[in-house]
C-alpha cells in the first residue's frame, strides 16, 4: 500500500512540460485536477493538448475537473525492487480514461469498476504526479 504523501520512488518518465501542457502542471502543483474540452464538438478528453482528438478543432479550454471515476482496467507489476504496484485506467466521471497508478490501496484490493479519487504524488525533482485512490 502506498501513501499518496510519499514521493513516488518507483521509475517514472519525466512529465512533458511543454507550452500545450504547463497549465496543467501549474495546477498539478496546486492539487488541482484539469482536463480539457472542445468548445465545438462538446467532449471532454485526456491527455490535454491543444487539438481536440475527437474533431481536430483547436477551440479547446481547460477545465476543472473532481478527478472523480471508476477503474476500467488494471495491471498488478509484482517484480518491481519497490515492492507490488498498480497501473491502469481510470474512466473519469467526464468521460476522458487516464492511465495512472492507485495508491493507498493494495494492489489485491482493487477492482474493476471500483470509485476513485484522483491526488497528487510528489515526484523526484519534478511537478506532482496525479496518482488515483479509492473514494
Amino acid at each position: 500500500m502506498s501513501d499518496a504523501s510519499e514521493t513516488m520512488n518507483r521509475p517514472i518518465p519525466p512529465p512533458a512540460v511543454s507550452i500545450e501542457t504547463k497549465p496543467f502542471w501549474d495546477a498539478a502543483a496546486e492539487g488541482r485536477f484539469l482536463i480539457k474540452r472542445c468548445t465545438d464538438c462538446g467532449k471532454a478528453f485526456w491527455y490535454p493538448r491543444n487539438l481536440c482528438p475527437f474533431c481536430m478543432s483547436a477551440e479547446t479550454v481547460w477545465e476543472e475537473s473532481p478527478g472523480e471515476g471508476v477503474i476500467y482496467t488494471y495491471s498488478v507489476m509484482r517484480r518491481s525492487p519497490t515492492g507490488p504496484y498498480a497501473i491502469g485506467y481510470v474512466t473519469l466521471d467526464e468521460g476522458p480514461a487516464v492511465l495512472t497508478n492507485f495508491v493507498d490501496v493494495a494492489p489485491d484490493g482493487l477492482f474493476i469498476g471500483m470509485r476513485v479519487k484522483v491526488r497528487f504524488q510528489s515526484t523526484e525533482g519534478g511537478p506532482p504526479a496525479p496518482v488515483f485512490a479509492p473514494a
